[in-house]
């Protein structure tokens, strides 16, 4: 539908690279995949199709990859982290699917204990711009549901001076749904990072804050 690839081509920088599809038919045909493939497709062959898929780079391939994986939640292994973690540098281009992954898979292996925050380090260096977005935007899912910040900060910390927008709009967001729960261990954090790290962190980390609260957070003038 051209009218959709209109609508949301303004949202996507890199550009749009999708069909255009009505969200209520992808709504159904997943639906209706994920009931009929239910006692023929193992986690397996959802990881291999969901490889095929993400490889194409359109918006709704990568999204049925999502979705697909993401009803195999409950057979997460350290190789499924693994294999999911390549689709951020196999065709994954843009903040919108690299989001959903992390809404829908990627802090599950955090609930189940499969990782600790720990086990994200390594995506931390990596070249892709959305795998090293999705170390704070799956975090920001876990601080949601009532993880401790601590071990979070001491990853997110390889990331502060990271010069890309898209990276640093994640921490931010992170950073600011911590304060919200625990202000003072944000706000230590922040006046840590203030003068070194890009100011859209800063801009999205403080945006609930009240005017004097956002002044601390001003770059130190030399």
């Amino acid at each position: 539908d051209d009218s959709i690839i209109k609508k949301y081509s303004r949202y996507f920088k890199e550009g749009y690279n999708g069909y255009g599809i009505d969200s209520k038919i992808f709504e159904s045909q997943k639906t209706k995949w994920l009931v009929s493939w239910k006692n023929e497709m193992t986690i397996n062959d959802y990881l291999n199709l969901g490889d095929l898929l993400i490889a194409t780079g359109k918006l709704e391939e990568s999204s049925f990859a999502t979705q697909f994986i993401a009803s195999k939640k409950d057979e997460f292994s350290i190789e499924t982290f693994d294999r999911v973690g390549k689709w951020l540098e196999n065709g994954i281009q843009n903040w919108a699917t690299t989001d959903v992954l992390c809404m829908l898979v990627l802090p599950e292996f955090i609930y189940n204990k499969i990782i600790e925050p720990k086990g994200f380090i390594n995506w931390t260096k990596s070249e892709s711009k959305w795998k090293r977005r999705a170390v704070p935007v799956t975090f920001y899912e876990a601080i949601k549901k009532g993880h401790d910040p601590e071990p979070i900060l001491s990853v997110i910390e390889k990331l502060m001076e990271d010069k890309e927008e898209d990276v640093q709009k994640g921490l931010g967001t992170l950073l600011r749904e911590i304060w919200k729960k625990q202000p003072e261990i944000a706000e230590g954090f922040l006046l840590k990072w203030k003068d070194k790290c890009g100011r859209k962190i800063i801009h999205y980390a403080t945006e609930k804050m009240n005017k004097d609260s956002k002044a601390k957070f001003q770059k130190t003038k030399k």
